[in-house]
This record gives structure tokens, sequence and C-alpha cells, in this order.
């Protein structure tokens, strides 16, 4: 049987975040245009922009039977081919509506690929390096941001007029190699179980190497007849409401920073600050290349001081440089550290949030639900983050215009001193146990 290195195995699964956070930022360059050629007031662009996320929405309401009936790699296919298809049509639209309807399409999709994602790649790693192989997902995430930025950038100074179109469908390349690459990995040895096929689980075992194999396949199968003894695999029993409420919160927390709201609308925030068009757009770039770098630094620190830590760790940052930013807008003193005052705080925050939150949730989501109803856990906690998700992209420019920054930022700032309570007093630490270790521990 050829040997496939369990880190190749989840590169190909994490291309599936590069999608992700490809999309997310590429529309933060497409907003002035699309606001002047479709004359949209604040209100409607941020339809525009939240369609995709609304669709995300409903990707994570639908994906659990699927991937359960189907699996995690066959799903993935699907996903990344049709996915392609509604990127070229979100960048040939010849309307509005038709824009819409497309982007929505498009936030289906995603909404599926991010709850199955992270999901395949747990299902697959072994305990000690679990976590570093679950943020792969996250990093590509914020590499495709970085990537966004920047493309973003060269294409407005590039091409004159519609380059929009251009930020869209350059999509349709990731997407392609994702459905390729796709076709090299196994089927995750946790559903193949599930599905009473422990042969053929043996063998994925057996082929990204883990070191005790029959082990592995003996341990899951009594997670999945304890999960049934007490369930019968649905999620919403008593004994899964710690893992509900852990999975609602942490994901809540998550868009309670402000997170996406900032990342799409940061050319916007640094116009408040008094930037003009193409400077905002460059300094994009800089908040970008700050997230992608505190995530790769996160790689090195989630499996050695565990997820508790580097949440409380970065609420602490993330308060002070919210509490930063909102000081600024509500005095509009943007000459601050020689006039780059709001650029420097956006980066503090960008990068206590890299290695915090934006490392972390996905990878606590993975961990905590039994491998019965994994698929239902991950969709759940996609669910609550992309509901919040929603409301804030779509709410932010509509905020901003009527009570300013300074409450923007003011309000997230007291969401992450709430945040670091949780991770303090409610957040079991999960780092260096087995995903049917740590079900044992949770399902009360």
């Amino acid at each position: 049987m050829k040997q496939q290195n369990v880190f190749t195995v989840a590169i190909i699964i994490a291309l599936g975040g590069f999608l992700f956070g490809y999309d997310i930022a590429m529309m933060s360059g497409t907003t002035t245009q699309l606001e002047t050629l479709y004359n949209l007031n604040s209100f409607w662009l941020g339809f525009t922009v939240a369609v995709a996320i609304i669709g995300t929405i409903i990707g994570t309401l639908i994906i659990g039977r699927p991937a359960e009936k189907y699996g995690r790699r066959k799903s993935l296919i699907v996903l990344s081919g049709l996915f392609a298809l509604s990127t070229l049509g979100s960048a040939f639209a010849i309307n509005w509506t038709m824009l819409l309807v497309c982007r929505l399409i498009t936030g289906v999709l995603l909404g599926c690929i991010t709850v199955v994602t992270p999901m395949f790649i747990a299902e697959i790693s072994p305990a000690k390096k679990r976590g570093q192989l679950v943020l792969m997902n996250q990093f590509f995430v914020v590499a495709a941001i970085f990537l966004a930025f920047a493309i973003n950038y060269l294409l407005a100074n590039i091409i004159e007029s519609n380059s929009w179109r251009w930020m869209i469908g350059i999509e349709v390349l990731p997407a392609t190699l994702f459905f390729l690459l796709l076709n090299l990995v196994p089927e995750s040895p946790r559903w193949l179980i599930n599905k009473g096929r422990s042969k053929e689980a043996l063998g994925v075992f057996l082929r990204i190497g883990a070191e005790r194999p029959e082990e592995e396949v003996r341990n899951v199968k009594e997670s999945v007849e304890q999960g049934e003894a007490m369930g019968h695999g649905k999620l919403f029993v008593k004994e899964n409401r710690f893992p509900i409420l852990i999975a609602i919160l942490i994901a809540a927390f998550n868009q309670l920073a402000g997170i996406n709201a900032i990342m799409i609308y940061a050319p916007r925030v640094f116009e408040m600050a008094g930037f003009g068009t193409n400077a905002s757009l460059l300094q994009s770039i800089s908040v970008g290349a700050t997230n992608l770098l505190f995530t790769f630094v996160a790689l090195f620190l989630i499996d050695k001081y565990g997820r508790r830590t580097l949440l409380m760790a970065g609420s602490i940052g993330m308060v002070f440089f919210l509490g930063m930013l909102s000081k600024a807008f509500f005095t509009e003193n943007y000459s601050e550290l020689g006039g780059y005052g709001v650029m420097i705080y956006l980066m503090g925050f960008i990068a206590f949030f890299a290695f915090s939150q934006g490392a972390v949730l996905w990878v606590v989501i993975s961990e905590i639900f039994p491998n019965k109803v994994r698929s239902q856990g991950q969709a759940l906690g996609s669910f609550t983050h992309w509901i919040f998700a929603a409301a804030l992209i779509w709410g932010f420019p509509v905020l901003n215009n009527t009570v300013g920054g300074g409450i923007s930022f003011g309000f997230f700032t007291i969401m992450m001193v709430l945040h670091f309570v949780f991770a303090w007093k409610i957040l079991p630490e999960t780092k260096g146990k087995s995903l049917e270790d740590i079900q044992k521990e949770l399902i009360r």
C-alpha cells in the first residue's frame, strides 16, 4: 500500500480554507466599484457584500446530512467543482440581480466547505499534531486573504474599469486545483468506521502512517457505539449540551471581535481615517500580511501552549488595540504615531486575533463533538459563526454612518472582555488528547 504523509493530506484538504479566505477578502476591493456601478446606498452595498455570507449560513444548515451520507472527500470534490462555476457566473454577471444570485450560490458552497474541511482534517490527524494540522486550514484562509488584498491592489492599478470582475473571476484557479488534488487523498477513517467500514478505515490509518492503527480503529468503534447508546446519533440531546454551549459561544465571540467586518471593509476604515482610496488598498495589504505572519506563529504555539492560553493572551491584546481604535474615532485624532495610528492599531488587533481566535476557533469546534455527530456539531458552530458574520458585515457600513467608528470599535472591545472570561472560566483544554478521550470528558 502506498503511504501518504498525513501533513501532505492535511495541506490538500486545507485548500478549502484558501477558497474561503480569498472570497471574503476579495470583496473588499470591489465595494467602491459596485457602489458606483449599481448606484448602491450603504444598506444595499452591505447587502451585496453580505449576500454571500447569507448563502454561507444556508450552506452550514444543509451540508451535515450529505457529508455524513456521502463522506468528507466526495462532498468536497463536488463542492469545489460547483464553486468554480459559481465564481465564473459572478465574474460575468450582466446585472446586479445575476451578481447577487451567483454570490448567494458561492456563499452556500463556501458554507458547506467551511464545515467539512476542518472536520475532515481533525478526523485524519494524530492527537499530538491535530491542532497544528487543523490550523493549516486557517493558515490557508489568511494566506488567501493576504493574496486577495495584494491582487486587488494590482488589478485596481492595472485595469482601468471593471477590475472587480477579475478580482472575482480569478478564484476559479484555486478552485480547480482543489478539485483535482482532492482525488489524491483518502476518505476520513472515522467516517468509514461510522459507516461500518472498519477494514477500509484500517487501510487509511496504515496509509497515513498512524502509530497504532489497530488501536485507533478499536477506540473509534467504541466511541461510535457509546455515542449511539446515549443519543442514537442525535446532536441535541442532554449529553451534548456542554459541547453545544462551547461551539455557540466560541463561534459568536469570534465574530463579535469584528474581524470579518473589519477585514472586508478595511479600505473603508482607512478612508474614514483620511487616507485616499489607493493608499487604503495598499495599507489593507499590510493588514493581510500581519494576519498571515501571526497565524504562522500560531502553528508552532497551539499544540505547545494549548487552546485556552492562546485565547486568553489574544483577548488582552485585542481589548487594548480595539480600545485604541475606538478612542481614535471618538476623538477624530488620526495624527497619532505620525498619522499612522489607525493602521498600527488595526494591525495590532489583527496580530492578536490571528494567533488566538483565528487560530483556535475551527480547531476547538472540530474536536469537541462525538464522532457520530461531528458533522452536525461542526455545522452548528459554522452556522453560529456565519449568522453573526452576516449581521456584522451587513450592518457595519450602516453602523459607521449612523453612530461612527468610535462606538463600533467600543462595542467590539467590550465583547473581547467577555471573551477573556469565557476562555478563562468555561473553555476546557483539548491539546494532546485523542478525539475519543475528549468525547469522554465533555459528554455529561
